[in-house]
Order: structure tokens, then sequence, then C-alpha cells
């Protein structure tokens, strides 16, 4: 195995912390809400970003290597076996605060390992890294993300026609409401004109956001018979905790930046539309997610080939603390409002 791909491997820790999760009790719990939002952010206090990039060469080896797609398909059962161990624990007569701490670390992983693997498969060509992409979103209940994302977002990015693209002075809050309703509806919209171009009717079998709908509900429903509808509703609750990290995380990727209208429409996206973080931790927990500049400006380069960007704006730290200091909106706007006044300026 080339070994510059095992540090991929640390992304496993979060199973393992959920696993204690849900054979524990009390506070040992929420170990994986610790880790992304404690620990995590300590060390990236103290490891320099790093903005190296690989050669060209070394770029063509990583390519080459399948322990780099290898690791995010491994990704999918170990989700799918996580799933069935919050189920199975959230039967089990235990108190408020460790149903609330079982309920945290499957949210983690509906957002880490979930969305964000699913978000890496769907920018891929093949139907069956699509099919897997979308297995991971429905432990999420957010399969429209699939539609919207790739149609969507990457379209009108930093553009006002884009829900998943923070204005600045918005607040984290008011975005949350924002993103997640105008992103359904935009992917329904989105459906319905690929279906007309095609000459099909959009309440059909063809319809992909039907058959999501149907898909998630139906999942629930057999999550609520075989578990009971308690068990349907915490599943519910963690599904909603996933979808609003990534939601947090769509709000940092793009606050504040904006893209110029031209008479032909708005300038092509180039890195200059999207913040971009060097730190380490992150970047290795999250499959690269924070070289989120380079993802934009090229959508279908794979995660182990995402670039620094010198004309990208940089976090000033990884995405972990950047999440939580946007929990605190006056927070957030001293630190990211003069940064934007300083980046405009150089």
């Amino acid at each position: 195995m080339n070994l510059g791909a095992l540090k991929y491997l640390s992304v496993l820790s979060l199973p393992v912390l959920a696993y204690f999760s849900f054979h524990s009790t009390g506070w040992l719990t929420f170990l994986p809400l610790l880790e992304a939002f404690m620990i995590i952010p300590i060390l990236e206090l103290f490891f320099k970003p790093d903005p190296d990039n690989f050669s060209e060469v070394e770029e063509q080896k990583r390519l080459e290597n399948p322990i780099y797609d290898l690791l995010v398909y491994l990704v999918v059962p170990i989700q799918l076996v996580c799933v069935w161990w919050f189920l199975e624990s959230m039967t089990q007569p235990v108190e408020l605060l460790t149903r609330i701490g079982r309920i945290t670390a499957m949210g983690m992983l509906c957002g880490v390992m979930g969305i964000n693997v699913a978000h890496e498969l769907g920018h891929r060509k093949r139907k069956y890294e699509q099919q897997m992409s979308k297995l991971l979103l429905l432990t999420s209940l957010y399969m429209h993300f699939f539609i919207e994302h790739n149609r969507g977002h990457h379209k009108h990015v930093s553009t006002a026609e884009d829900p998943s693209s923070a204005r600045l002075g918005e607040s984290l809050y008011a975005f949350w409401i924002r993103s997640v309703v105008l992103s359904y509806l935009s992917a329904w919209k989105l459906e319905a004109g690929r279906l007309r171009k095609k000459g099909q009717h959009t309440f059909s079998i063809h319809n992909e956001m039907l058959q999501f709908q149907v898909i998630q509900l139906t999942f629930l429903l057999v999550v609520g018979y075989v578990y009971g509808w308690a068990v349907m509703l915490y599943y519910v609750l963690a599904a909603i905790m996933g979808f609003l990290l990534l939601e947090t995380v769509n709000y940092i990727e793009h606050y504040g930046l904006s893209r110029n209208k031209t008479e032909r429409g708005y300038e092509r996206v180039m890195p200059a539309h999207s913040w971009n973080s060097d730190h380490l931790v992150g970047r290795i927990m999250l499959f690269e997610l924070s070289r989120h500049s380079d993802h934009h400006y090229i959508a279908s380069r794979k995660y182990q080939v995402l670039r620094h960007m010198d004309e990208s704006p940089q976090m000033p730290t990884g995405y972990p603390g950047m999440m939580l200091m946007a929990t605190v909106p006056p927070l957030w706007f001293y630190v990211m409002d003069s940064r934007i006044g300083e980046y405009r300026n150089d």
C-alpha cells in the first residue's frame, strides 16, 4: 500500500468512537462530537497549514493507485454497519443523556461518513460510484443533494442564484433555513427541467426526485416497523444533524464571496470564489474537502490530487474550528468580514 494513502484511514476513528458511543452510556456517548469539535480544532492550532502541491508525475501515480478509490468505497459498508449499530442501540432502555449522545454520534456519521464521502463519489463518472453516493445520502435522508449540488450549486456557486452560497452579513442560522428549503426546491426544479428536455413528464417514474422521496420514506417506514416509531424519530434527528453539518460546511466555504456578472452571464468559477484551508488534520479527516477552491475550479479532480491555489482566500483555521466560529455570528462577522475586506483590497 502507498504510505501516502494510509493517513486517510484516520477517518475511521469516527466509526470506532461511534461504536463506543453506541455501546456505552453517559458522557462517553459524546466521544465522536468531542473528537470533531474539541480535539481536532486544538490539534490544528499546533499544525501549520501545508500549501505544498504534488508534481504532475506524483499526481499521476496517485490517480493510478486504486487504494485511494478503495478507501472511499470502504466507507459505504462501514456506514451501513454503523446505522445498524445505532438502530440496535436505541432500542435499549437508557437515560436521556445517553440517547442524546448516541444521536449526536449518528449525526456525525451522517455528515462526515455519509454526505462528505457521497459528495466525493457523486462527482465520479462511473455509475456504481454514483449509486454508492446515493446510498450514503440515503443514510442522511438528503438524497436530493446529488441533483442540486452537481447540477445547481456548481453552476451557480457564489451568485445570488445559489441557495448554498452564504451572503456577506448572513448568519449561519438564517443560512440554514434558506439553504435547506431552497436547495430542496431547486432539486425539484432541476429534475423537472431535465425531464422536459427529454420530452418526459415531470411526475413519472423517471423523476429521480420522486424516486428519492419514495426510497427515503420506505427506509423510514421499515425502521419504524422493525425498531419502533420512537427509534425512527431518533434517526430523523440524527439525519437532521448530519445535513445541518453539511450546510454549515457550505456556509463557511463560500461566505461573502461573489462572482461578477457580465453581459454573457456570470464570470467563470475561479479559485477565488471558494474559501480554502490547508490545515492538515481537517484535510485528512474530510478527504481533502477543505481544498475547496480547486474542487470548484475543476470539479472532476479526485480528492487525492486537489491542489493549493495561491489566488484562493485562506481560512484562518481548519473546517472544524471554522464551523464552531460560525455558530457565534458576532465572532464570525468580526473575523471573516474584515478578512474579506483585506482579500478584496489585495
